[in-house]
């Protein structure tokens, strides 16, 4: 089937600047036609695509759902500090409303809420387990890769709807993020969602897509804050310049979505900065429990010059800087830190967007497919710039924002550039792209020299010959064109399909997670290992905080042709802690549910990145006479506090928040707390941001008070203080 791609020639000031329709667009019968039924019009899909295409369609979106479900719940809770929220959000409207992390309001996460709404609607329904929590997420995945899928096939042809789809499913970061339950699968999905409107809005002129849009990026602005708003030059810059009306229209077009955006992520934010703090949970990450200084300041700009208030430590500074979270610069995106995560395909992407760029130059202004490599390229570009040179906090797994971005680039200039593969230059830049992504895909896999050793020169080779038989593609009939794009598209997934099952073959828990074999992703910087900075994650000082051993094995056990093991994780972050009724889970490093915690029990290193394992005799500890108390328990810091909660399933208070350095509750707020007997237990163990161990602020205050008054009660390696008992009491 041939694609109909813009007319050079099309004549200007109608919608799509008069270029033909989009490549098989939905029609809608005329009168007296008759409709197709709906499961065969739902198998079948338009009556103009090939008989393929549909049940192709449906077969990626089922083996992306089934690929993500597998193995799911070796996750457990997977990001114990979500988790606690979750469970708290689904027994307390107020906590699901404001986004807390205890049913009894303490504090908020601190982000947004809206992330945490589907699992806690979940959990609501089917109860706390880690499936009723990461299933939502694994829905996004699929929703994206059907999303990326869509935005492709509307003006290109089948095929590159399907390889977006299929490469956005097999990128390794978002295999990880869509079956992790942190904020950013809902962030990614709603992203592509707005990319995909914009560009129905550059098709028609209609202010309606527009609008929808800036709806979309207000949603995802309650997710993830301001890291929504970074594409938001790129889209309003390509409507602005794009678009089929007139250009006041235009101006008057962003305004109405501007305001759509305002709308959709500030009335959240009005209710929360409105509503009374004494009767609000503190505004977690806040010094001043305000969401405004959040956004703007720890969530905000602190995250581009490093200057994160109440963090457990700044950047390195652009311009090629090395910090706590890892060396800044242009090439950050394939570094070995981040490399493995996102960059299999992003040298091809760039020579497509450059190639894409090239063929749609000759188009009016209002060529619809040279806006959508505006929109997507520009939105790629933009996120990349901006996380190679933010010196504030970054973790790799930030990267899944990329993938959706890169996915319809490729399939985009993949498709338009076999279309015109009988253009010499043409099946130049498309064997360079082949070329591009299995050179970067050998040096990739040569990373992790242990991992598949023979796999980095399939791919190399493969990739060659194929580029080779690209270059005469035009020359040769098309079955054997089709057999040598196979064989390059083969070429180029193979490095990130390794990565991707080798993924979803483990368990992901803590903080910082990564994709891919052992290996795969080292970060850098002072004494930082792949955990936290300064040998957080229960590593060595210096090392790699997060420790993998994997044989060259598949999900399943079994080496895949060398016989090797499987994965054995060890979590040196302390894992993820034992779910209600199950004992913990082992991960490999001999510490039941979810392993060491850090060095001389609970809290430590696994206060700080993950919640702690707790014992049975602690949780029937906590549970008696649970129901008299507004807190069973207080800890310093979310993740010590969540693992406890998560546990008895009863609120526990998070001292000081994520980093315990929060000013919430203050020493007299937590006297009062106390005098009015709304807290059971004080929990020792707690971390502060940067390891200080509750040395300064509020919770060292806190900690020296009732360690001074209240009876100690030690049960194994725990320490609990009594608040209803005092000292020689």
């Amino acid at each position: 089937m041939t694609t109909h791609y813009d007319s050079p020639t099309a004549p200007q000031g109608t919608p799509g600047g008069g270029e033909p329709s989009p490549a098989a667009p939905p029609r809608t019968p005329g009168a007296g036609e008759p409709r197709q039924p709906f499961v065969r019009g739902l198998w079948r899909g338009r009556p103009e695509d090939p008989r393929w295409a549909r049940p192709a369609l449906l077969g990626l979106l089922a083996t992306t759902l089934v690929l993500y479900l597998y193995n799911l719940s070796a996750s457990g809770y997977a990001n114990s500090f979500y988790s606690a929220a979750v469970q708290a959000g689904s027994t307390s409207w107020k906590a699901f409303f404001f986004g807390s992390l205890d049913a009894g309001n303490a504090i908020t996460v601190d982000k947004p809420p809206a992330a945490l709404w589907p699992m806690e609607l979940s959990v609501r329904i089917f109860g706390l387990h880690s499936w009723a929590i990461l299933a939502p997420e694994v829905l996004m995945g699929v929703a994206a890769v059907a999303v990326v899928h869509a935005s492709v096939r509307r003006r290109f042809s089948p095929a590159a709807g399907l390889i977006a789809g299929a490469v956005l499913a097999l990128t390794p970061v978002a295999a990880l993020m869509f079956r992790f339950n942190n904020p950013d699968a809902l962030l990614a999905l709603l992203m592509s969602v707005a990319c995909c409107l914009v560009v129905r809005a550059v098709e028609d002129g209609r202010t309606k897509w527009l609008v929808w849009a800036g709806v979309a990026i207000g949603f995802a602005f309650l997710a993830k804050t301001l890291q929504a708003f970074l594409i938001l030059p790129a889209l309003a810059a390509v409507y602005a310049v794009c678009a089929p009306v007139p250009l006041r229209r235009r101006f008057g077009q962003l305004a109405a979505a501007t305001l759509a955006l305002v709308v959709s992520g500030g009335w959240w934010v009005a209710v929360v900065e409105l509503w009374p703090a004494s009767s609000r949970p503190y505004i977690g990450g806040s010094q001043h429990n305000s969401f405004l200084e959040l956004t703007f300041g720890y969530n905000g700009l602190g995250r581009l010059n490093g200057e994160e208030t109440g963090s457990v430590g700044g950047g390195g500074g652009g311009g090629g800087g090395t910090g706590m979270w890892g060396e800044t610069g242009w090439d950050r995106m394939f570094s070995s830190e981040v490399g493995g995560q996102i960059s299999w395909l992003l040298p091809a992407a760039l020579i497509l967007l450059v190639a894409g760029l090239v063929a749609t130059r000759g188009l009016g202004r209002t060529s619809v497919t040279r806006a959508s490599f505006l929109v997507w390229g520009g939105s790629l570009l933009m996120t990349a710039v901006v996380f190679s040179y933010m010196a504030g906090i970054f973790h790799q797994y930030y990267t899944v924002a990329l993938a959706p971005y890169l996915a319809v680039v490729v399939g985009m200039g993949a498709g338009l550039l076999w279309e015109k593969r009988r253009e010499l230059w043409a099946s130049i830049a498309l064997a360079a792209s082949v070329v591009a992504a299995a050179a970067w895909g050998y040096v990739l896999l040569n990373r992790t020299s242990g991992y598949l050793p023979w796999l980095k020169w399939l791919v190399l080779v493969g990739g060659l010959t194929a580029a080779l038989g690209l270059v005469f593609a035009g020359r040769l009939s098309r079955r054997p064109a089709l057999g040598v794009a196979a064989v390059g598209l083969v070429a180029a997934l193979a490095g990130p399909t390794a990565y991707t099952l080798s993924t979803l073959g483990q368990g992901h828990s803590g903080s910082i997670v990564t994709a891919g074999p052992a290996g795969a992703s080292m970060m850098g910087g002072r004494g930082g290992g792949d955990g936290m900075p300064g040998g957080f994650g229960g590593g060595a000082p210096g090392g790699q905080g997060q420790r993998n051993q994997q044989g060259n094995g598949f999900p399943g056990g079994g080496g895949f042709g060398g016989g090797m093991p499987g994965r054995n994780q060890q979590n040196g972050n302390g894992g993820s802690p034992a779910q209600p009724g199950q004992p913990g889970r082992q991960n490999g490093n001999g510490f039941p549910g979810g392993g060491r915690t850090g060095e001389g029990g609970p809290g430590g290193a696994g206060g700080l990145l993950n919640g702690t394992s707790v014992s049975a005799e602690a949780r029937k500890l906590l549970e008696k006479n649970a129901s008299a108390y507004t807190w069973v328990a207080a800890s310093i810091g979310s993740q010590n506090a969540a693992g406890y909660q998560l546990a008895t399933g009863d609120p526990v208070m998070a001292i000081g928040g994520f980093n315990g350095t929060d000013p919430s509750p203050t020493l007299a707020q937590f006297k009062n707390y106390v005098e009015e007997g709304r807290i059971h237990y004080f929990i020792t163990g707690g971390r502060m941001g940067g390891g200080m161990g509750g040395n300064s602020g509020s919770a060292s205050r806190i900690s020296s008070w009732v360690q001074g008054t209240f009876k100690k009660v030690t049960v194994g390696s725990a320490t609990f203080y009594d608040l209803t008992r005092k000292t020689g009491g």
